[in-house]
């Protein structure tokens, strides 16, 4: 029902659009607009697709895209609580739309400087603060975009079972290489090499990194990474 409480008061182009719902004793059917190129996971993470990998200009894109959508959002005072490559739908023109409000809750209130719930959303991509208190806050959602823009940069998952013990984490892992340039290059996805400028990359990683930050007060808001998306893209 959260799903039919937000989509239905919800409209901007960078959220899916509930098209329609049906509701029948304990069934429950939802209808939404049909995203052809389907989720960003599949595209970064699916394997043996055939498809091509998505480029430079288009990851910064969908970045900016789900970061508008976010934005919205938390303007609204909602937070998402489950933002995760698999939640966001790429349509024809590869416009990425956030999905999944299955979890979303109403932010805190007045002076509430959170909303206290139980624990849910996914490992790897849930803020350590909100998975260790059940404190919600938009940061939180903050956090998991940085989960995200980290994947799109590397192409690896958040978490990752089938890679070396060290590697697992992305975020454990790529957090030292974000200290120069040159080591930047160490984590940036193979599939896309040379088609990026170092120093947007780097500003790129950087930009996950502080949505990362362990301290949610040092997170930035979604206004400000949204302003520094914008700067990123690559206009023709």
């Amino acid at each position: 029902m959260a799903e039919i409480n937000y989509l239905g008061q919800l409209h901007h182009p960078n959220l899916v659009k509930l098209i329609g719902y049906c509701l029948e004793n304990e069934h429950q059917l939802l209808v939404y607009e049909f995203m052809s190129r389907g989720s960003l996971d599949n595209h970064l993470f699916g394997r043996g697709s055939g498809s091509q990998p998505l480029s430079w200009k288009l990851r910064m894109k969908i970045a900016l895209d789900a970061g508008r959508g976010l934005e919205y959002l938390h303007g609204e005072k909602v937070i998402h609580r489950d933002f995760k490559s698999s939640n966001i739908l790429l349509d024809a023109n590869y416009e990425a739309k956030i999905s999944d409000f299955g979890l979303a809750k109403d932010g805190p209130e007045g002076n509430q400087s959170h909303v206290s719930t139980r624990c849910m959303g996914t490992y790897g991509y849930a803020a350590p603060e909100y998975m260790a208190t059940g404190h919600l806050k938009a940061k939180s959602d903050v956090y998991s975009f940085g989960a995200v823009l980290l994947e799109i940069l590397c192409g690896r998952r958040a978490l990752d079972s089938t890679r070396p013990p060290r590697e697992q984490n992305l975020v454990e892992w790529a957090r030292p290489y974000v200290s120069s340039r040159r080591q930047v290059l160490r984590i940036m996805d193979g599939r896309i090499e040379g088609q990026y400028c170092v120093k947007k990359a780097f500003t790129a990683a950087k930009l996950a990194l502080k949505c990362l930050s362990e301290d949610p007060k040092r997170r930035p808001s979604m206004d400000e990474v949204v302003m520094e998306l914008e700067q990123l893209q690559d206009f023709e």
